[in-house]
């Protein structure tokens, strides 16, 4: 299976997710669209991921690439073919397909308890599991014919699902024992870490993943390898 990667800053990537992709045998190309690269032609993928950033999907005047991105994911999920999206690829496929994205009152960072629906992304997982949160922007409105899949307290919609193999993910869940340091170093998420936290959040919130690592670890593996399932039916010949 070939996995095709949209990045938008180096610091976030498929994280933990690819250690399924080699258990399972696939293949991965990376495009870091904040660094200029083109977005390849699309025929020669089975699977679409888009990681977060620290860009929102309102700035395309800043980041004018953003609309050739979400003009490629639409099309992508408008074909049935399987897409994930994490953070801000969950924003952009609520936004590309009519939804509403906007900033919130106050970010969510740190760990929080996810209660999720049922659904076969999440066969084998708990109603409910902590989740690491980085984001200030959320879905406000859902896109037609999207499902809710899951909710946080401090976040209505977690997670969608747009016909039958379109997902997408505000939580994080490809986090490794680095991630927080790594994004700690962005100015964006350094000043929603802090707003949140305050002074020594960075520490205190790297003693929270610490301490469910273990958990979130298994989490992941688990969900990303129900996502690979889920395609792997999708693009079964019927």
């Amino acid at each position: 299976m070939k996995i095709l990667v949209f990045q938008h800053v180096a610091s976030e990537h498929p994280g933990n997710f690819r250690e399924v992709m080699k258990a399972r045998g696939c293949t991965m190309h990376a495009v870091e669209l904040d660094e200029g690269e083109s977005i390849p032609d699309l025929e020669g993928f089975d699977v679409l991921l888009v990681m977060g950033g620290p860009q929102d999907v309102w700035q395309t005047a800043q980041f004018p690439w953003l609309l050739d991105e979400m003009k490629a994911v639409t099309a992508w999920v408008r074909a049935g073919r399987p897409y994930l999206g994490m953070c801000l690829g969950h924003q952009l496929l609520a936004q590309g397909l009519g939804g509403e994205v906007g900033p919130m009152d106050v970010p969510e960072v740190g760990i929080s308890q996810v209660r999720v629906e049922a659904d076969p992304i999440f066969a084998g997982l708990p109603e409910s599991w902590p989740c690491m949160q980085w984001h200030g922007a959320e879905v406000k409105r859902l896109p037609e014919h999207s499902v809710s899949l899951a909710t946080s307290p401090g976040c209505a919609i977690q997670a969608q699902r747009w016909g039958r193999c379109a997902y997408g993910m505000q939580f994080h869940m490809e986090l490794t024992h680095t991630t927080t340091a790594e994004w700690a170093g962005l100015p964006e998420y350094k000043a929603a870490l802090e707003r949140v936290r305050g002074p020594g959040g960075l520490d205190l919130m790297q003693a929270e993943v610490n301490a469910q690592f273990p958990a979130l670890y298994q989490a992941s593996q688990k969900l990303f390898g129900n996502f690979l399932d889920i395609a792997v039916q999708t693009l079964a010949p019927a």
